[in-house]
């Protein structure tokens, strides 16, 4: 049993339960994937299993070293690698008995399921104080000319100099994002497709890691 399987993210949409409730959901196109690399201990000091996610891909756009380390599982078209790292005695994570070349599907996993998401969030460029830290903002009236200013960033005379780490404007999103214990509404093994309660981080078309869920 795989620790978790690699996807990409299609978009949102609904389903219905069978007492009528609607449930919003993301569909993660999920695998297939394969195990490209098995870390030992005694190799390299950790325990883990690396997938490939497998998709079309011209071979022209997969640089030497890394088409030399996937010829050694025998995967092909793999654009996307990721770890999972597996618990001592791999109790509770699975994957103890994956090897390289082996594949991962969708069927793996199964509703009610919790697993945990992780990707990428979107980038919004240079953001200010407002949108970036949700900062209040001055008045917008009575002669107030402070709206979306940063106001006081430290003192002059002590210790005259910013603290690292003050919220400023600068560079927003494009941050790895993990959401913890979301549901697994259905799965679809025939189209490798898994529906995810909820929103997953990213845009469409982002690439996403479903974990089972260790909380």
């Amino acid at each position: 049993m795989s620790p978790g399987i690699l996807g990409k993210k299609i978009g949102m949409t609904q389903v219905f339960r069978p007492d009528g409730q609607v449930v919003p959901v993301t569909v993660v196109k999920a695998g297939p994937c394969v195990v490209t690399q098995r870390k030992t201990p005694t190799t390299d000091g950790y325990d883990a299993v690396q997938l490939g996610f497998v998709e079309y891909i011209k071979k022209t756009s997969i640089n030497k070293p890394t088409a030399g380390h996937l010829k050694k599982s025998g995967a092909d078209g793999v654009r996307f690698q990721r770890e999972f790292r597996l618990d001592e005695g791999t109790n509770g994570q699975g994957g103890g008995d994956l090897k390289p070349g082996d594949r991962v599907l969708a069927d793996e996993f199964k509703p009610n399921e919790k697993v945990d998401v992780i990707g990428v969030s979107k980038g919004r460029g240079y953001a200010g104080l407002v949108k970036r830290h949700h900062f209040r903002g001055g008045d917008a009236t009575h002669g107030s000319m402070f709206h979306r200013a940063p106001g006081s960033i430290g003192a002059s005379s002590f210790p005259s100099r910013v603290f690292p780490g003050m919220k400023m404007s600068g560079r927003m999103g494009t941050d790895r994002v993990t959401v913890r214990n979301l549901e697994i509404v259905e799965v679809d093994a025939e189209e490798n497709v898994i529906l995810v309660k909820g929103a997953v981080p990213g845009p469409n078309g982002g690439y996403v890691m479903l974990r089972r869920s260790k909380k």
